[in-house]
């Protein structure tokens, strides 16, 4: 623990070796103090950001199978949709008249869909929606264009940018351990895959967050591979706006089955703390009212989060394993001020919209 903490106050880069231990055997209120300490250093002021934001789906058709996921339907499926981009503009107006200043749009792989209805919706995003940004498609959407166009990646987000889109979400990371995505994703292929796209939107002007979906069949290794890794790529183009972990949902998954416990708040809560130690070139660090519930959400907030994330107008991909969550910005306001801090709201890029009220000294 001593030599823990100085490393912390050296500003010394963790290592693996002290990444595991932080993650097996580190008391979780020492790990608390040791985090909000490196969080208050680099945002001094007692302010907490948020977003405003919707997170709508185009599409339910995948042909990727996940054995997590309750979203997704086979082509054909009877319960498979696919709406127009039309009716996308049209349910992406309604939450912008609840106040949206970002739609998170992901889906399903769907080879039925040509490259154009993809740069049809940023265009027509932006054209409709001029101060609205565009955070869409995963990693594993972005292959999944390449594939039916012939292009490459690189040249699929250099036309999306083109199309007027420069931030991409971190959705389909899951794990980065070739070991546990071979077991829960095994179609989308290795850890690679998900860094190679997150790398070349780096290279040409996106930026984006990192994700990380843990409690089902990870090892605490695992996760500090996943931690390493992204924190490697960010040393290539500092391309992360936040990293933003939530835990397995397993409610109407193949996977449930197989999951002996569920992560509970104390494992989320050191996630964070870890995160936020190893993570010396990440600015943000997301706490969720909605994946982990209003209170952990809160707690997290003092174990090293900054960011309480987005209001999530519209969600449907939680909904399906049964757990759901709501707020409204009236509330995600109320509970950042309940713990402690001023509410400030954000953009997608992390720039301030709305400046907080003057906060107090931090403790």
């Amino acid at each position: 623990m001593d030599r823990m903490r100085r490393k912390t106050e050296c500003r010394e880069r963790l290592s693996e070796t002290d990444a595991i231990w932080l993650m097996d055997e580190a008391p979780l209120l020492f790990l608390g103090e040791l985090a909000n300490h490196d969080r208050f250093r680099r945002h001094p002021e007692r302010e907490v950001t948020f977003v405003v934001d919707t997170n709508p789906n185009y599409t339910n058709v995948c042909e990727v199978d996940c054995t997590f996921c309750a979203f997704y339907r086979p082509p054909g499926h009877a319960e498979a949709y696919t709406y127009s981009v039309e009716e996308m503009l049209d349910r992406i107006g309604k939450s912008v008249e609840q106040g949206a200043t970002t739609v998170l749009l992901q889906g399903g792989v769907n080879e039925s869909l040509p490259l154009d209805y993809y740069l049809d919706l940023v265009r027509g995003t932006r054209d409709r929606f001029p101060d609205v940004t565009p955070h869409y498609w995963s990693a594993v959407e972005i292959e999944g264009m390449a594939k039916v166009s012939g292009l490459s990646t690189r040249e699929v987000l250099t036309r999306l940018k083109e199309a007027g889109q420069d931030t991409l979400p971190g959705g389909g990371a899951e794990i980065l351990s070739d070991r546990v995505r071979r077991k829960v994703s095994h179609k989308k292929g290795g850890a690679g895959s998900w860094l190679d796209i997150h790398r070349e939107a780096h290279a040409v002007g996106f930026v984006s967050t990192a994700t990380m979906m843990y409690g089902h069949v990870e090892t605490n290794e695992d996760i500090v591979t996943h931690l390493l890794s992204i924190r490697e790529l960010q040393d290539e183009f500092h391309g992360f706006t936040a990293f933003v972990p939530w835990s397995f949902k397993p409610g109407n998954t193949p996977l449930v089955r197989k999951i002996p416990h569920y992560a509970g708040p104390n494992d989320y809560l050191r996630i964070l703390g870890v995160a936020r130690l190893v993570l010396d070139n990440f600015d943000h660090i997301q706490a969720s009212w909605f994946s982990e519930g209003k209170k952990a959400g809160q707690v997290g907030l003092h174990w090293g989060a900054d960011d309480f994330g987005g209001t999530l107008l519209e969600e449907n991909v939680h909904a399906c394993t049964g757990f759901i969550n709501r707020t409204s910005i009236d509330e995600v306001q109320v509970l950042i001020r309940e713990a402690g801090f001023t509410p400030v709201q954000r953009d997608t890029r992390y720039r301030v919209l709305r400046p907080g009220e003057t906060a107090g000294t931090p403790t």
